[in-house]
């Protein structure tokens, strides 16, 4: 079973990566570019891999037990990157696995920190497969190929779909996951439609248009110029990648709920309160710290050079980086730089780097709901000290929540803690300064990019360590599948299937 379920998620991966061939191909034609075989190639092999796994596995009797779920699922990503990195060997993008994987898993986890500091040389086909792995990613491999084939056991099903996209609980928009995905593909298709349209319609070309439109419904980060959004200068495109962003960041069925006239189920959902309270108090911080230290003694004048000028920039720039961090897109701006804002911003930034988007959204981070979740938990527990004899139950939505879901979203923020605090001290083994290293694992683990230092938002991952690469690209996807889908697999209990 696990091998006709990777095989089918190979061969969904090589058609798309085919169509970046055939992009590849008219520019070969028209303008000389060098990466048709590159991405011919690989899809092929990609599909003929998957082909088989499908054939061997159809037949297979034997049912997956739960924990089995976990184990399909990291090795279909871990075996999408493996073969998603050839195109970049063969292109000669890069000259090494170590960088090849790195931003290939930074593809896929939609985590948009790059080691690339040529992205405006790239091939066209080249930039297309990125945006691809990014596009892809952001909903889930699983999930678009389970809108196309239907597993036999609706267990089975759910237990996929959560491992692919775990959370606090899984929205059913239909009778099966099946329906679920079908829906879900749906939505995040017209979003990226829609988010097209506003590009054309603005400075974009038609391929920065489409690749940007797919990276940013994926809250990715890629994008075909060095510079970013920044390339464009153009206030109209900082402002549509920022509805779009804000848009992605928000659970992608509620947008369900509104088309078909579900309006209670939106409007009474607390965790996009939470999402645009946290976002709006973030915009309020950065704006009041832009205007205040401007009048201190604290900051160099090339620090201050750097903030953004006027009154309607600060806001656009104070908008644009909290939406763009909160919602782990990591896309830059015209004024972009938080590390050549000082290190009073930093702190505000790792924070909206830790809670990220809301739960069954594209963006990675603990989640809004968790956040929630904690806070809510914690008053209840002091609340508790005065009154041991009262009953007081931690409500999500105003519904009450079961002490197993508190505690899981407990034990979950603590493991994301312990993850990042061990694998910044194996960074800092490495030679990088702590800094650098906390916010690179945070950057990580929420799926974000940009980071601080050596690999802030102005600089790439290129400088680090080879051994610090794999460290993060492991932290991507633990982050992307949420830390349990992955450590799982190391436990005691754990046994795989023979």
């Amino acid at each position: 079973m696990k091998k006709k379920i990777i095989g089918q998620n190979l061969v969904m991966v090589s058609m798309l990566m085919l169509a970046s061939a055939f992009v590849a191909l008219y520019y070969n034609i028209n303008y000389g570019e060098k990466d048709f075989i590159p991405l011919l190639v690989p899809s092929l092999a990609t599909f003929f891999i998957g082909a088989i796994l499908f054939l061997l596995g159809r037949k297979t009797t034997k049912k997956m037990r739960k924990e089995d779920n976990f184990l399909t699922v990291t090795l279909t990503w871990l075996i999408l990157t493996v073969l998603g990195m050839i195109p970049y060997l063969m292109c000669g993008t890069f000259d090494n696995v170590s960088d090849a994987f790195f931003e290939t898993m930074s593809g896929f986890t939609t985590t948009g920190a790059t080691v690339m500091n040529n992205i405006d040389s790239q091939p066209h086909g080249i930039l297309l497969w990125r945006s691809i792995t990014q596009w892809l990613g952001g909903l889930g491999v699983i999930v678009l190929t389970m809108a196309f084939f239907s597993q036999k056991n609706k267990a089975h099903e759910t237990q996929l779909f959560s491992a692919e996209s775990p959370g606090i609980e899984v929205d059913k928009l239909g009778s099966r996951i099946r329906n679920t995905a079908q829906k879900l593909w749906v939505i995040y298709i017209v979003l990226t439609v829609l988010c097209f349209v506003a590009y054309y319609l603005g400075p974009m070309n038609l391929f920065d248009a489409v690749c940007h439109s797919m990276t940013t419904v994926a809250t990715g980060g890629f994008s075909t110029h060095q510079a970013s959004i920044g390339y464009w200068a153009s206030p109209y495109i900082e402002y549509m990648c920022t509805l779009f962003m804000a848009m992605c960041g928000l659970t992608l069925a509620l947008y369900y709920f509104l088309i078909v006239g579900r309006f209670k189920a939106f409007s009474k959902n607390e965790e996009m309160r939470w999402y645009f309270g946290i976002m709006f108090v973030g915009v309020a911080v950065f704006m009041l710290m832009f205007y205040s230290l401007e009048y201190t003694t604290v900051l160099t004048a090339e620090q201050l050079s750097s903030f953004p000028m006027g009154f309607e920039e600060t806001f656009r720039t104070s908008l644009f980086n909290v939406v763009s961090v909160m919602t782990s897109s990591g896309y830059q701006a015209g004024c972009y730089d938080y590390v050549a804002w000082g290190q009073a911003f930093i702190i505000p930034t790792v924070l909206l780097m830790a809670v990220g988007g809301c739960s069954g959204s594209t963006s990675g981070g603990i989640k809004v709901s968790r956040i929630a979740i904690a806070v809510k938990n914690l008053i209840a527990d002091l609340k508790r000290q005065l009154h041991p004899q009262a009953v007081i139950p931690v409500k999500m939505s105003k519904r009450s929540l079961e002490q197993t879901t508190v505690m899981r979203v407990m034990a979950f923020i603590m493991m994301y803690i312990i993850t990042v605090l061990v694998a910044t001290l194996l960074l800092t083994c490495l030679g990088m300064d702590f800094t650098s290293s906390f916010v690179s694992c945070v950057s990580a683990m929420s799926n974000i990019g940009p980071a601080y230092g050596m690999t802030g938002p102005a600089t790439t991952f290129a400088a680090i360590p080879d051994i610090a690469k794999w460290i993060l690209s492991g932290m991507m996807l633990v982050g992307r599948l949420e830390i349990f889908t992955v450590l799982l697999l190391f436990t005691k209990e754990y046994k795989a299937t023979k």
